[in-house]
């Protein structure tokens, strides 16, 4: 089990830890490169998730930005926008906010109530937003 460091209403994960269970954090979080949650990840402000990290269940979040490379096995729903960068892999993404797909991202059905954006190739099922935008490689 790994320890969580708070500055402020900033809360920051260890390098390289595990969290067995669900993990519930009353502000942001961030957290490095190779972290790995074995439950749920419930966070009431922006998540910042480091490359190649993993979530076993879902992410409930203010915010997100899912790092590259990232495997996130259950559903992202987020209050606010949420970006995926490159080749990270997602269940689905349920958003209030807008979406932004970047090169080689997979996931699954994807859903935004402001704008998405799609920045090169991606894998996915079904893409709704309020306008969709496309941008080359």
């Amino acid at each position: 089990m790994a320890k969580v460091i708070r500055k402020g209403d900033t809360f920051f994960a260890e390098k390289g830890a595990y969290f067995d269970g669900n993990v519930k954090i009353d502000g942001n979080f961030i957290v490095p490169a190779h972290t790995h949650f074995w439950g749920r990840l419930n966070v009431s402000g922006r998540l910042e998730l480091g490359p190649r990290s993993s979530v076993a269940l879902g992410i409930n979040c203010g915010s997100a930005i899912i790092g590259s490379s990232a495997r996130i096995k259950g559903p992202i729903v987020a209050t606010g926008d949420v970006t995926l960068l490159d080749n990270a892999i997602v269940h689905s993404v349920l958003a209030e906010g807008k979406v932004i797909l970047r090169q080689g991202v997979r996931v699954g059905d994807v859903t935004a109530q402001d704008a998405l954006i799609i920045r090169g190739r991606i894998k996915s099922g079904k893409l709704i937003g309020k306008s969709v935008k496309v941008l080359g490689d």
